[in-house]
């Protein structure tokens, strides 16, 4: 089961941090994967939740694309990182938008699952903990209190 940190928190929501590059680091150096929101404008990466706050640059994306899931938040993002597909066959970045739907497919075709959705297995399972949501069977955790899960992790190993 992939265990995915929410914009960097390992034990419950730290706003003024989320999304910051070094916040990510360390959740990364814990060992996690990391969902991320950014924003593409002007020929510039960024990232923040409700809007761009930390300037990154594709190379910083680029080298950690294998632990990062990136929610894409305008569609310029979206956009990039389809022509970078198409015209550099870059496909390394698993990225992905939604809004209020119930259910998105990434770029590398996994379901992620908003939370208080019915269960869905071999899902991403997003923030469960909100509904008291079983995690059995999925093949992910995106959570503000992934250690949490962690620990259940490793009850079952």
């Amino acid at each position: 089961m992939k265990l995915i940190s929410h914009r960097g928190n390992l034990n419950g929501k730290r706003e003024g941090k989320e999304n910051n590059p070094s916040y990510i680091l360390k959740a990364i150096s814990e060992g996690f994967d990391v969902e991320i929101d950014i924003w593409f404008i002007e020929n510039n990466w960024f990232l923040g939740h409700d809007r761009p706050e930390f300037k990154i640059d594709f190379k910083w994306l680029s080298q950690k694309s294998s632990l990062l899931w990136v929610h894409c938040k305008n569609i310029a993002a979206v956009e990039e990182f389809k022509r970078l597909e198409i015209e550099k066959n870059y496909s390394s970045t698993n990225y992905f938008f939604h809004n209020t739907d119930d259910l998105t497919l990434t770029s590398h075709g996994h379901i992620w699952k908003f939370p208080g959705i019915s269960h869905i297995n071999n899902s991403i399972n997003v923030m469960p903990e909100i509904h008291n949501e079983d995690v059995k069977n999925c093949s992910g955790v995106c959570s503000d209190y992934i250690l949490k899960y962690k620990s259940i992790k490793k009850l079952k190993l």
